[in-house]
């Protein structure tokens, strides 16, 4: 018997620990811990994950701000993209605050270090922009779902039309972290399938730098016909000036995806008329959701919704369809299957998450630069949609989830 209450009592001073959803009523706040980043080098991606998100959480919930009766509180943490901050900011929510699910980040790096955490607190984790293809492939979690796009859905779009447009010589240029390293290596996997050649290594350079010219010489030195350059964040906006003083685009067509507005209106006027994919952009889906998006984004932010926003207020239409389904609860055990296979329309489209990897498929864009200084950001004349079939990224988990996907498809 004393075995047996022991075991109660550490059982309870485990729940006062890590927080336990289950024992949530009707009327109690449903606690979600954002990670964003506020301050670091992506933090014009941090402002639009955190408007995305709160706008998908007050159209999902019909202006409510409720789910299952459970009033919704957001928790902002800025850990500046550092995986350290991310990480002990994560469990303080966890242990202090009673956040129930966390959402984010925009870093890769940072994001797979929350993956571990959200396992040991057992907590959903749903990752924000991070595009680290890890994130649902070699650092799978069941606790992890993602709605934003992996960098295989770049490349997956890319592929439909670079072999005709740019040549099959490509180099590489990225950023020497998670998501430079993981894009680099979704390129060269899918594109090589599509018929191009990569001249030499990939060319790393830290995320901090500001004089790219060496890495830019070794680029020119491939005399590949084109570049890939994987690099987000304030930085982009150098890299690209410093690629036009040097000149590297007369010899090379630097293909670089469409950035996040303010970004692409720092470019040079030279880059007017390149193509390239595009994750999303306010004018290109004509729905009644993305309709309230730009809308309310205006309304509340004064300015048109922006790369990320869409992913985000994706990913709070999935929390609050799951949460929903399971009447409040929000342990694991009763969110994963309410979440695997969800399926709902958002702002691109219809969104829908795979069973095996917990990957959100999702349609994507090919533009053209046709504008850098059109007031309402209108900078883009878009050629073509890209099924959400047609870039649905390779899972990259182990054989038998993997084949859960066709299994269910087959019961449909």
């Amino acid at each position: 018997m004393f075995r047996k209450l022991f075991i109660l009592g550490v059982m309870l001073a485990m729940v006062g620990v890590f927080g336990s959803a289950s024992f949530a009523q009707e009327g109690e706040p449903l606690k979600i811990g954002l990670l964003v980043d506020q301050s670091g080098p992506l933090t014009i991606y941090g402002i639009e994950q955190e408007n995305g998100f709160m706008l998908g959480l007050e159209y999902a919930t019909g202006g409510t701000m409720e789910i299952a009766g459970r009033p919704i509180e957001v928790i902002v943490r800025d850990n500046a993209s550092n995986p350290d901050d991310a990480a002990s900011q994560a469990r303080e929510l966890l242990e202090s605050e009673g956040v129930e699910i966390l959402v984010g980040t925009v870093s890769s790096g940072a994001t797979v270090q929350l993956i571990p955490i959200a396992d040991d607190f057992d907590v959903i984790l749903m990752a924000g922009p991070a595009a680290s293809p890890s994130i649902t492939g070699e650092n799978f979690d069941d606790n992890v779902f993602r709605v934003c796009r992996n960098s295989f859905h770049d490349f997956l779009a890319l592929a439909s039309y670079a072999p005709d447009a740019f040549g099959n010589n490509f180099a590489q240029l990225a950023a020497d972290y998670e998501f430079g390293r993981a894009s680099a290596g979704a390129a060269e996997s899918i594109l090589s399938g599509a018929g191009i050649n990569f001249v030499g290594e990939t060319i790393f350079a830290p995320l901090e730098t500001t004089d790219f010219t060496p890495y830019l010489q070794q680029l020119q030195d491939t005399e590949a016909d084109a570049a890939i350059v994987s690099w987000a964040g304030d930085g982009t906006v150098t890299l690209f000036q410093q690629i036009d003083e040097l000149g590297i685009g007369d010899s090379i067509e630097i293909i670089g995806a469409f950035n996040s507005n303010e970004i692409v209106a720092a470019q040079d006027p030279s880059t007017i008329g390149t193509i390239s994919w595009m994750i999303y952009h306010y004018s290109f889906p004509d729905n009644e959701i993305n309709d309230f998006l730009v809308e309310r984004h205006m309304e509340e932010y004064d300015d048109v919704p922006d790369l990320f926003t869409e992913c985000m207020f994706a990913t709070a239409q999935a929390v609050v369809a799951g949460v929903s389904a399971t009447e409040g609860d929000t342990l694991p055990e009763a969110m994963i299957p309410a979440l695997e296979g969800l399926t709902w329309d958002g702002p691109k489209g219809e969104y829908h998450i795979r069973h095996s990897d917990h990957q959100a498929l999702v349609p994507m864009y090919i533009a053209e630069l046709v504008s850098l200084d059109d007031p309402d950001f209108l900078y883009y004349e878009l050629l073509d949609t890209i099924s959400a079939e047609d870039t649905a990224p390779p899972c990259l988990v182990d054989e038998e989830r993997c084949a859960m996907d066709d299994e269910m498809m087959g019961d449909e």
